[in-house]
């Protein structure tokens, strides 16, 4: 859009079809920054189909990697790669290994588990078994690289289109796995239970914004106003574990932490039980009340 402003541009020309959800997020960020302008979807306008593209391509003398018996449609960058289309659509269709060129199949990962030490600042992942020196890019890479390895960030799964198709995708996405998974956990390390509750909701709603492409929409604000607030304290480290197609958690550590051994730990006497009675004793007192009015009935 400043590029168009730039040079008094009057049109914006995208490749999206009419079944995808780009175009909503490409058009909308347009007609947000450039109203004026207008906009040319020739896919959309000719209701084009890939086969047609492709033997379009074959007698222009095009060259794609694309075939009708591979008639995928591949979309990349470094935080995930989609693979749709063809006989991948249909619901039951085993995805073969050949769609996959981040991860190897479990099968094929490496017999032994790789363990790692992810660090965060403020909720922001910043180093690798304590190497700091590696730019936000080169992290996500190089995470993606070990994560993939042992087979990790495959994801197959039904979606809902924004108008209303269900289809079915399939994901590559190594690193987005792990540092989601990874950062969870130590939010759960340093939030209190009401923030991570209402986290949750913050998170699918700030999800469905940006899948919807509505990065404009004054409600992302606000709720990154509350994810700023909350990752103040999302600093320290995490210990993961990979092996064969999985990735979990095995430590935690933060400065911030709201955990107390000396509280939690059943062989301590400084957490005085005994003052726990009243509290059981009125626990869910309306759900009791409600099923003795029932079985009064």
């Amino acid at each position: 859009v400043e590029v168009a402003k730039k040079v008094g541009g009057e049109a914006f020309c995208h490749g999206c079809t009419g079944k995808g959800n780009d175009q909503f997020r490409i058009e909308f960020v347009m007609r947000a920054l450039m109203p004026q302008a207008r906009i040319v979807a020739p896919m959309r306008e000719k209701n084009m189909t890939r086969v047609w593209e492709i033997d379009y391509a074959k007698r222009k003398g095009v060259p794609i990697s694309q075939s009708v018996e591979k008639i995928w449609s591949i979309d990349e960058n470094m935080w995930g790669r989609s693979i749709e289309g063809g006989r991948l659509e249909e619901p039951d269709y085993t995805p073969p290994e050949e769609i996959y060129k981040w991860t190897r199949s479990p099968k094929d990962a490496p017999d032994e588990p790789h363990d790692l030490e992810l660090g965060f600042e403020k909720g922001v992942p910043v180093s690798i078994d304590g190497n700091s020196g590696l730019s936000p890019a080169e992290l996500i890479m190089q995470m993606n690289k070990i994560a993939g390895e042992h087979g990790v960030g495959r994801i197959d799964i039904m979606e809902d289109r924004m108008m209303g198709l269900k289809v079915r995708e399939n994901y590559e996405c190594p690193a987005a796995v792990s540092i989601i998974l990874a950062h969870k956990a130590l939010e759960a390390l340093v939030s209190t239970r009401d923030e991570i509750r209402f986290k949750m909701l913050v998170d699918q709603e700030w999800g469905k914004l940006a899948y919807e492409g509505l990065w404009f929409d004054p409600f992302k604000n606000d709720l990154e106003a509350f994810i700023n607030n909350i990752q103040e304290r999302v600093t320290g480290t995490v210990k993961l574990r990979f092996y064969k197609g999985s990735v979990k958690v095995i430590g935690r550590s933060s400065p911030n932490a709201l955990y107390s051994e000396d509280l939690a730990s059943f062989d301590s006497q400084t957490f005085d039980q005994t003052k726990m009675e009243g509290m059981v004793a009125v626990h869910g007192l309306q759900a009791r009340m409600a099923i003795e009015s029932k079985l009064r009935k």
